[in-house]
C-alpha cells in the first residue's frame, strides 16, 4: 500500500466510510472516574500489521510500558502530573526506538535539533524549547525555562546556553547519534520523499497526567523530521498546537505533520471543544482530527479530561501509546488503527 493510500484510507476510516472504528478510550457513562491516570504517546505512522517484526512489535510496547511505570510511580504516591509527564517522556527521550532525545532524527545538515515543551494545567504556566543540540532530555529543559526563566520558549544556542547555567545533564552530538537515523538521512538526501520510516513517519513523544489532587499535565518531545532545513520547527514546543493542558478541562499531546497542528492550534481546541461545547473528551479528539484531515494534515493526539478520561485521536493508520489509571493499573498498550486504544 502507497503511503497516499494509507492517507486516504485513513480519511475514509476517521469519516466512518471505511474500516470500523476502534473502540473509544473514554469510559462508559457510569463509570468511576479515577483517581489518578496517565497516557502516553511515542509518534504515529502508516502502521499495518504485519510492517512490524514481532521483535519491534514487542520493542516499542515495553517502551511505551517502561515510559507508564516511570509515570504511574509518581501518581500512586500521590506526585503531582508535572513531575509525572516530565519522568514518563525522559524513560521515551532515552529509548532510540523513539523520535525524541536519544532516537532523534537528522536535519539536512546531519544535525539533532531537539524541541520539548511542558504545560502545568493547574497554572497555566509552560515551558518549551527549540533546536537545542546538547541536552540529554529535552522536557526537562522545558521545565526549567517554565520555572527557572520569565519567558515561555527559548530556542537554539540561548536555549543551549540556559541548559549549561540550569546545571541540566549534557551530552555531545555523538550522543544522539544512532545508526537507523542516520540511514534515513541518506535516503532522505537521494530521494527527499523517501523521508520517514513510514512505519514511524510522524515521530514525536508525549504524555498526559491527571494527578490525585486534580491537576492535569502534558509534555511532548521531538527530534523533528528528517531533513528539515533553515531552523524548522513544528507544533511540538508550541503551547496550544502540540501541547496544552488546562485544570477541569483537558491536558493534549500531539504528534503529526506539525504544520497543520499549528494552524488548526490542534492541542487548545481540544480543550475548547470540552470547555465550550460540552464534548466528551474522545468526542474532542475526534473532531480536532477532523479538522487537521480537513485541511490535508496527517498524524494523532492522545489526551485527558478533568476527571482522568484518556482519549487517543488519529487519521493515520497507527500511533504507539498506551494508558494506565488508579482505576486500570497495568500498563495497556495499542500500535494499530484497528487495535482498540487502551481504557
Amino acid at each position: 500500500m502507497t503511503l497516499n493510500t494509507a492517507r486516504r484510507l485513513a480519511l475514509l476510516t476517521l469519516c466512518g466510510l471505511a474500516l470500523a472504528s476502534p473502540a473509544l478510550s473514554s469510559p462508559a457513562d457510569g463509570d468511576a472516574a479515577p483517581k489518578w491516570s496517565l497516557a502516553v504517546h511515542g509518534g504515529a505512522g502508516v502502521l499495518e500489521r504485519g510492517e512490524l517484526t514481532p521483535e519491534k512489535d514487542k520493542a516499542y510496547r515495553a517502551g511505551l510500558d517502561a515510559a507508564l511505570e516511570a509515570g504511574a510511580k509518581i501518581l500512586k504516591a500521590g506526585g503531582s502530573s508535572l513531575d509525572a509527564v516530565e519522568a514518563a517522556v525522559r524513560v521515551l527521550e532515552d529509548n532510540p526506538l523513539f523520535n525524541a532525545g536519544k532516537g532523534a532524527v537528522f536535519t539536512a545538515e546531519g544535525r539533532n535539533e531537539l524541541d520539548a515543551a511542558i504545560m502545568d494545567g493547574a497554572t497555566l504556566k509552560a515551558g518549551a524549547v527549540a533546536g537545542v543540540t546538547r541536552t540529554r532530555n529535552p522536557i526537562s529543559l522545558a521545565r526549567a525555562v517554565m520555572e527557572k526563566s520569565p519567558h515561555v520558549m527559548l530556542a537554539r544556542e540561548g536555549a543551549d546556553q540556559f541548559s549549561k547555567e540550569m546545571g541540566l545533564e549534557q551530552a555531545p552530538p555523538a550522543y544522539f547519534y544512532t545508526e537507523d537515523r542516520w540511514k534515513q538521512l541518506l535516503a532522505w538526501r537521494k530521494d527527499q520523499h523517501a523521508m520517514l520510516d513510514p512505519t514511524h513517519l510522524f515521530g514525536t513523544v508525549g504524555a498526559v497526567a491527571l494527578d490525585q489532587k486534580g491537576h492535569v499535565a502534558a509534555a511532548t518531545s521531538t527530534g523533528g523530521m528528517t531533513g528539515k532545513r533553515w531552523g524548522r520547527i513544528g507544533d511540538s514546543p508550541i503551547i496550544g498546537a502540540g501541547t496544552y493542558a488546562r485544570d477541569g478541562d483537558c491536558a493534549v499531546s500531539a504528534t503529526g505533520s506539525g504544520e497543520y497542528f499549528i494552524r488548526e492550534t490542534a492541542a487548545r481546541q481540544v480543550c475548547d471543544r470540552v470547555a465550550w461545547k460540552g464534548e466528551t473528551i474522545q468526542q474532542a479528539a475526534d473532531g480536532t482530527m477532523a479538522s487537521i484531515t480537513k485541511i490535508g494534515g496527517d498524524g494523532g493526539l492522545i489526551a485527558i479530561d478533568g476527571q482522568g478520561r484518556a482519549a487517543f485521536g488519529m487519521n493515520d493508520l497507527g500511533m504507539y501509546r498506551g494508558a494506565i489509571s488508579s482505576a486500570a493499573p497495568t500498563p495497556r498498550t495499542a500500535i494499530y488503527a484497528d487495535e482498540p486504544s487502551p481504557r
